[in-house]
């Protein structure tokens, strides 16, 4: 058995627990889900551009820390169709004007943060990763108006082709790297207009352009990669489930193009409607929430309670955003977020405690596990996995100023620990 505990004073520090004849506090229930694909990250430009800045040993262990096998496994990663709001500035793979044939479509950009990125991560995962893809905006001329933010495509037949001739082109081009496409979603945050590269779609456009273009133009091309819906960002509020998740399920044509639906953001809130909704499709978080630079260790809770939620309502995978980023974390378009690393301007390399959280989760829980339902008193601030060779974890979070004792099951064992105010820990047996 191994335990480890978190607090912002001390991270990583093992812990032993006494044995307990009762397991009243936390116990493992029902399985949620049996096709955990892992945990992940986000391929930036200006990740990369961080990690340039750190000497190479350091940069070496960030990369082992969040690839490498025996350390947090990263896995299901994805990364952007052209510039997003931290690329290093606005580009397409093809802003030459009316070029419907895409005869200028290059990846030529990519070469120089993107593609470098992904292969020091796959270096230090040691095998390929999984890899996944969706597009902030179209190229610019596809647009009204013509600008990568704001605006919608063009709804005519001819940009529509030309646009899913886009995705192919993409798709083969990364294939030709050695670089395999898993999956992809036609658009990052479908109802946000913002001052980043940025497209709104209706729930009926995906509809249509996933069952008329893109799925026609992946068969005839004969890709392997999978279509999703996606990146839904909006929650059940204002209805978004029915504005952007139904119009597909409710075309037989357009549920079958599909194989999941990707959420990210206030998506959250629309992730029951559509795991009810929908049993057969796969369900994927796809953006972490991002904070606003200052790294808290309030923060962190937080994103333990959306990894809880996310896993909670049936997720297969789980993906961080900006896993390194320069200090304050500030976008190329002025907004300030939160990373797991950061790097000052010598190149002082510093750990944030969001490394920390998702270290608890990706350090023991492997891809092929099964997420398991908790119960107990504990249960809100717990989840339970059991991995492919039977080791069963269960993290948990203590948000509270108070040291809590907590009884939880794990495995064979049932072990009785106090919980540190603040902190998080994880039991693996």
């Amino acid at each position: 058995m191994r335990i480890v505990t978190t607090t912002e004073e001390a991270a990583w520090v093992a812990v032993e627990g006494s044995s307990a004849r009762v397991d009243n506090d936390l116990a493992p229930g029902d399985e949620i889900t049996s096709r955990f694909k892992g945990f992940g990250t986000c391929f930036n430009e200006l990740g990369w551009i961080a990690l340039q800045k750190t000497s190479e040993t350091e940069r070496a262990e960030v990369l082992r820390l969040l690839f490498a096998p025996d350390e947090m496994a990263f896995t299901y990663c994805r990364l952007p169709i052209g510039a997003n709001d931290y690329s290093a500035s606005w580009y397409s793979y093809n802003e030459t004007e009316g070029d419907f044939a895409m005869e200028s479509f290059s990846i030529a950009r990519d070469r120089e943060a993107v593609i470098p990125y992904i292969r020091a991560a796959q270096a230090a995962r040691g095998q390929p990763l999984t890899l996944f893809a969706s597009p902030w905006s179209p190229p610019s001329w596809m647009k009204f108006p013509k600008a990568y933010n704001y605006g919608h495509i063009v709804w005519e037949d001819a940009y529509l082709k030309a646009y899913a001739d886009y995705f192919v082109r993409f798709v083969k081009a990364y294939e030709a790297e050695g670089l395999p496409i898993s999956a992809v979603h036609p658009q990052n945050e479908p109802d946000s207009d913002q001052k980043f590269p940025s497209c709104r779609w209706t729930g009926e456009q995906l509809r249509d352009f996933l069952r008329d273009y893109l799925a026609p133009a992946f068969r005839h091309a004969g890709l392997n990669t999978d279509l999703w819906l996606g990146t839904i960002e909006r929650g059940d509020i204002r209805g978004d489930f029915n504005k952007f998740i139904l119009p597909t399920l409710a075309d037989p044509r357009a549920r079958a193009a599909i194989k999941g639906i990707g959420f990210q953001w206030a998506g959250k809130h629309s992730i029951r409607q559509a795991q009810i909704s929908a049993p057969e499709l796969d369900r994927i978080q796809t953006e972490n929430e991002c904070g606003d630079g200052e790294n808290s260790w309030d923060y962190a809770h937080y994103v333990f309670n959306l990894v809880r939620h996310f896993l909670d309502h049936g997720v297969s995978a789980y993906v961080y955003w900006n896993a390194v980023l320069e200090e304050g974390g500030v976008s190329t378009w002025g907004w300030k977020q939160n990373s797991m690393f950061t790097v000052e301007g010598d190149g002082t390399l510093t750990i944030r405690p969001e490394f920390h959280v998702m270290r608890h989760f990706a350090g023991f829980v492997r891809p092929g596990a099964t997420v398991l339902r908790p119960l107990g008193r504990w249960a809100g601030n717990a989840i339970y996995f059991r991995n492919p060779d039977g080791l069963e974890v269960v993290v948990m979070n203590n948000p509270t100023p108070d040291a809590v004792q907590v009884t939880a099951r794990c495995g064979a064992a049932t072990i009785a620990l106090d919980l540190p105010p603040h902190s998080f820990t994880t039991i693996a047996e």
